[in-house]
């Protein structure tokens, strides 16, 4: 099921002339074995050459979802190269995200490999912010690690607080040791270009990252940073996702993804 080079490319760029995303595949199966390897076979609605490009180095790509993914027919996304799944399940210390359970369900059901992730509240503690994670996101072995995802919050209606990032990097470390503890695994941490370099976040350890870089690749947004996963675009159309998606690919071929779940994964 791999794409061609010159197929992805295309994709890319002619089916989002088309609208890409949101149909059901006729004939998928209802689940394909975590295991398997399925190639991107999906567009993007405001493809960036840079990234497009890059982005066809890898053989596993996923997505991350949200209650914005009202509608998702996770067969026909799993036959299409949803491979890997990070859904949104809390946010600070008193919000679950609607639609955590319904995509927790579905991506298992098909074949993907499903992990959660908790949107970081700058104006929570972070003890208090892993504790409510804990109570909704359960240990399952072989699910992929929990995600902690910190970044600016400019237009949140109650926290745009910035604090130093001696004081946001003592919190991550916090959750990160909680995170590693309760679930046998280090978390993976996401975060964006201005909020890496405002915090000095190369500082951290601990964690595998999974970075936002949607215009260049992710080393020459990050120099020198190791990387798990990339958000490469937030504009993917894939068959089975209603509307535009985040897409992300992991950093190695199907061998090293086969290793880093052996490693990293729920034991």
């Amino acid at each position: 099921m791999r794409l061609s080079t010159y197929a992805f490319l295309a994709s890319l760029s002619v089916l989002a002339a088309c609208g890409g995303g949101g149909a059901q595949r006729h004939d998928v199966p209802a689940s394909i074995a975590p295991e398997v390897i399925t190639a991107p076979d999906f567009a993007d609605a405001s493809p960036h050459p840079a990234t497009a490009t890059a982005a066809r180095r890898y053989a596993v790509h996923g997505i991350d979802v949200a209650r914005f993914q009202q509608s998702v027919h996770w067969p026909s996304a799993r036959a299409s190269g949803v491979n890997f799944a990070f859904i949104k399940a809390t946010e600070g210390g008193d919000m679950v995200d609607p639609m955590f359970a319904s995509h927790w369900r579905g991506a298992h059901a098909a074949g993907v490999r499903r992990g959660a992730y908790h949107f970081f509240y700058h104006c929570r503690a972070p003890e208090e912010q892993a504790r409510w994670f804990f109570k909704h996101v359960p240990r399952r072995s072989g699910d992929l690690p929990p995600v902690i995802d910190m970044e600016w919050t400019p237009t949140s209606p109650t926290c745009t607080i910035r604090r130093s990032p001696e004081v946001i990097r003592a919190d991550a470390e916090v959750l990160i040791r909680m995170f590693t503890q309760h679930y046998g695994t280090a978390p993976v941490l996401y975060t964006t270009v201005d909020f890496y370099e405002d915090n000095q976040m190369w500082k951290l350890g601990g964690t595998d990252f999974w970075l936002r870089s949607v215009a260049a690749h992710p080393s020459d947004r990050y120099p020198g940073q190791h990387w798990a996963f990339w958000q490469y675009t937030s504009t993917g159309l894939i068959p089975g996702i209603e509307g535009k998606v985040d897409i992300n690919a992991f950093a190695g071929n199907a061998t090293a993804w086969a290793d880093w779940l052996a490693r990293r994964a729920q034991p």
